[in-house]
């Protein structure tokens, strides 16, 4: 049986592979790749031996910063990101949470400083597998998945 290609291949830009299924929205929205003009492709529900269903996303000539790298490990932990450059795989990694998150991810406390004033996020990250869970620095309330607001890409 013959291979192919299900989703072409980019120049330069980055790939991120093997998203859970029912994540890849809440990673275009995360990333806000809505707003990009530049060349994206996504695949949805693909054949997955680790995952069963997963997706990929390829955007070409962006390259992410840490804070966006961050943001998507927070909701889909063990996706794959290829940087490319000349249609060659320069740096492959797994992402994984960092054990502190600041900035970006509201606290679910309506009473936390965070929530009235000008202060910045700060999170400690407890993983408690296969769950994540956050703790508030400020005002020391755990913060679960299905309570996490992830503050998007402006």
């Amino acid at each position: 049986m013959e291979k192919q290609l299900k989703v072409s291949a980019i120049k330069d830009g980055t790939v991120l592979d093997h998203i859970p299924s029912d994540q890849l929205f809440k990673v275009i929205d995360i990333l806000g790749l809505q707003k990009s003009s530049n060349q994206i492709t996504f695949g949805f529900n693909l054949d997955s031996k680790l995952l069963g269903k997963k997706a990929i996303i390829k955007i070409a000539d962006t390259y992410f910063e840490a804070d966006d790298i961050n943001r998507i490990a927070l909701i889909a932990p063990q996706t794959k990101i290829n940087i490319i450059h000349d249609f060659e795989v320069v740096e492959k990694r797994v992402l994984s949470v960092p054990s502190t998150i600041k900035g970006i991810v509201k606290c679910m406390n309506p009473m936390c400083i965070t929530n009235h004033q000008a202060v910045e996020t700060l999170f400690s990250t407890i993983l408690d597998s296969p769950e994540i869970k956050l703790h508030c620095h400020y005002c020391e309330k755990i913060t679960d998945r299905d309570n996490l607001k992830i503050i998007s890409n402006p």
